[in-house]
């Protein structure tokens, strides 16, 4: 069964730890986040995460429904992080973009978390900032309700999916990686035009594209198209 969490205005200890620091949520969330990037979601754990905080594992139970809720609050956390400093224009598709766009970076600079968290719908409140963002937007722009569903669901996961995608990808090895991007030209550029046509003609244009994210180019076919999809009167 799981534990009850303590109600937030309960659960701050008001002793410092052995390290001299007062635990709060964010603290705690902080520490994780360093000790995936460091060593990856099997290095997570209520001991570690207690011993690097200087306290007692049991006391992390207070702040989290165990550590599954961590895990969610990483989450919003990734997320909070790609709303910070941003505000809504009211120009849709500018919004939808750059939105987009600093939430796909605030997992890219956490690759392990993204790859933890990224799959996950944690109902906390940052979460449902930019979900809430994301459909007062389309709503503006004069998408029926449906559609705005619709398009949001798309929009949401596409970046999500990138985010996961692209974050595997930084969470190998230098080695590992170097060697995938290096596939391009070592084999890709040297197979024969009799066999491989297609690829042979684009050979050069692969080597030069693949090592990046099509995560920019994806957003915008999805906006262009959602554009074509508005109403007569509102389009724009």
């Amino acid at each position: 069964m799981a534990k009850n969490v303590v109600p937030e205005e309960s659960r701050r200890r008001r002793r410092p730890t052995r390290q001299g620091t007062v635990l709060s949520e964010r603290l705690i969330v902080e520490t994780a986040l360093r000790m995936v990037r460091e060593h990856g979601s099997a290095g997570l754990s209520a001991r570690r995460l207690g011993a690097a905080l200087g306290a007692d594992p049991s006391t992390l139970y207070r702040y989290f429904d165990g550590m599954d809720g961590l895990t969610l609050a990483i989450g919003d956390e990734l997320i909070g992080r790609a709303l910070d400093g941003w505000a809504a224009t009211g120009r849709w598709r500018e919004d939808l973009r750059s939105l987009g766009l600093r939430i796909h970076a605030a997992y890219l600079a956490h690759p392990q978390a993204a790859l933890l968290t990224a799959s996950r719908v944690t109902g906390r409140p940052r979460e449902i900032a930019a979900d809430e963002a994301v459909l007062g937007s389309l709503r503006g722009a004069g998408f029926p309700n449906a559609d705005a569903v619709r398009i949001y669901h798309a929009y949401i996961d596409q970046c999500l999916a990138f985010s996961a995608l692209d974050a595997g990808s930084l969470a190998l090895t230098e080695k590992a990686r170097a060697s995938d991007e290096e596939m391009w030209e070592s084999t890709y550029a040297r197979l024969p035009a009799e066999t491989y046509p297609n690829i042979a003609a684009t050979a050069g244009l692969l080597a030069e594209r693949m090592p990046h994210s099509a995560y920019p180019g994806a957003l915008e076919m999805l906006l262009e198209s959602a554009e074509r999809q508005l109403p007569g009167g509102a389009r724009g």
